[in-house]
């Protein structure tokens, strides 16, 4: 009779937890998610999507038949708030992005479209604004380290093909969130080339020369969830 009664009144415990987690409209808004007034912004999550990569920099009029690659990122990110309208969002991502492209440089007849890919992992650091409840704008820094590359699905050594390692740019964006689900879009432009400045080495010019002023331009589509503290 004890045991039923300590059953009884553990079920009595948990509905009344449940009812008090739905409240009185019985669907939870994402302010539901706060502690404390600045937290609904504070936690950690799991992200990924979308990457539409192309280039821009005064050396693209030395491409032609330059398109997007469309490929993905994914990864994870922290969010500290500040208020329930302000928050600083901590992101690493690993990111696949790069270009389509032939080089005008090379003569006629012996042009060829090619496709590099180039792989990242990105930390973009970025004030969250939240202009309405549940939309935020994003914006920021980010740096970049690029840690594989390949031409034409063929991988290709970075150091010896002039490849610049660390790349850097801005970040922003808007994000939509309903409770722990949040979806958004942004676009990272870089500042830095993808390739280092062509040098002479050995009387012999390092490759892409001519080719060097070209950045990275990306769009992001992404959708995450998040873990409120």
């Amino acid at each position: 009779m004890k045991k039923i009664a300590l059953i009884l009144s553990l079920l009595a415990v948990c509905g009344g937890s449940a009812y008090a987690q739905r409240g009185v409209e019985g669907i939870r808004k994402s302010s539901d998610y706060q502690t404390t007034p600045d937290s609904r912004n504070n936690g950690f999550g799991i992200k990924g999507g979308w990457n539409a990569s192309n280039i821009r920099g005064n050396d693209k009029a030395n491409y032609s038949d330059v398109s997007a690659r469309n490929n993905f990122h994914a990864g994870v990110y922290g969010q500290f708030g500040f208020s329930p309208q302000t928050s600083l969002q901590v992101e690493a991502l690993y990111s696949r992005q790069g270009y389509k492209a032939a080089s005008a440089l090379r003569p006629a007849g012996m042009q060829s479209t090619y496709e590099t890919q180039l792989d990242y992992v990105q930390v973009p650091v970025l004030f969250v604004y939240n202009f309405v409840d549940n939309v935020s704008i994003h914006v920021g820094p980010q740096v970049s380290l690029l840690v594989n590359a390949k031409e034409n699905k063929r991988a290709v050594n970075l150091s010896n093909n002039n490849y610049n390692s660390l790349d850097y740019g801005a970040v922003g964006g808007i994000e939509a969130r309903v409770g722990p689900a949040r979806i958004g879009g942004r676009y990272v432009l870089s500042l830095a080339d993808i390739y280092n400045d062509p040098k002479m080495e050995n009387g012999v010019m390092t490759p892409n020369s001519g080719l060097d002023n070209i950045k990275n331009s990306v769009v992001q589509v992404y959708v995450g969830f998040g873990f409120s503290q």
